[in-house]
């Protein structure tokens, strides 16, 4: 992996119409770390994540790549990103939705393979299916090869996405996403579908990419989940980051827990 980023959100805003869904938060998602976003449906979680990533424009404030204001100029149509998610991606922040975005007509190693085209050096050539040129073909299908070995996703390369379930498009979904080789990486509901053995499979992944100096973010309703792979805990509600710090302190307080549903 390529070295450690850090990413930092500072007094995002974003209204949709008369609806103040994100308000005026900061975050910090250092390197060799998991943070968890956890709180209440409706609390903005997802829409900070889609301000992080590109696939929102924020009203107000900035997004921070290790350094670089990766919000760019504010002259965009509102509710496009001022720098699109694709060009996130090569700078090495990558993310997976809370819904599967998944190409249905391809296989798993093809939805895997889109991933890699979009890593720092990658080419637009890969991402429209045209032939790349041999160096660049040949780094995508490491990547590639790469992120499946990593997802336990090896036998299922050519297998197409279309008839699998959906624990299993989970792990292509972030396949995907490790094949663009990030530095920084948003997870939303990564656990959504997973059965037991998946979720474990997930957390050992987790963990073995934090410890490799990723810096990971995550929404995440499974509270033991949360508890065993977080660091830290940011704990939203009504647009606004209202409680954080040590994953076993933050969970520990009747209030987050009463928040949260988990009393």
């Amino acid at each position: 992996m390529s070295a450690p980023a850090r990413l930092t959100a500072r007094g995002i805003v974003r209204h949709f119409g008369g609806v103040l869904a994100v308000d005026g938060v900061d975050l910090s998602v250092p390197p060799g770390r998991i943070t968890a976003l956890v709180g209440p449906n409706g609390a903005g979680k997802s829409t900070l994540f889609d301000c992080l990533s590109g696939a929102l424009r924020p009203d107000a404030g900035r997004v921070i790549l290790s350094g670089k204001d990766i919000t760019g100029k504010n002259t965009a149509p509102k509710d496009i990103a001022r720098l699109p998610d694709y060009r996130r991606a090569r700078l090495g922040l990558a993310r997976t939705f809370q819904q599967l975005s998944i190409f249905p007509g391809l296989t798993v190693a093809e939805n895997v393979r889109i991933g890699a085209e979009a890593r720092p050096g990658g080419t637009v050539r890969g991402l429209i299916g045209l032939p790349d040129p041999g160096p660049a073909r040949a780094a995508a299908a490491l990547a590639t090869d790469r992120a499946l070995r990593l997802a336990g996703l090896s036998a299922l390369r050519d297998h197409p996405v279309s008839d699998l379930p959906t624990g299993t498009l989970r792990m292509v979904e972030l396949a995907r996403a490790l094949a663009g080789t990030p530095r920084v990486l948003l997870l939303d509901e990564p656990a959504a579908g997973l059965d037991a053995a998946e979720a474990a499979r997930l957390a050992a992944m987790l963990r073995a990419l934090s410890a490799e100096g990723m810096a990971l973010l995550l929404v995440e309703h499974d509270v033991d989940l949360v508890a065993e792979l977080a660091d830290t805990v940011c704990v939203m509600a009504a647009g606004r980051v209202v409680a954080r710090g040590p994953a076993a302190a933050v969970l520990a307080d009747p209030e987050v827990g009463a928040l949260w549903g988990h009393a």
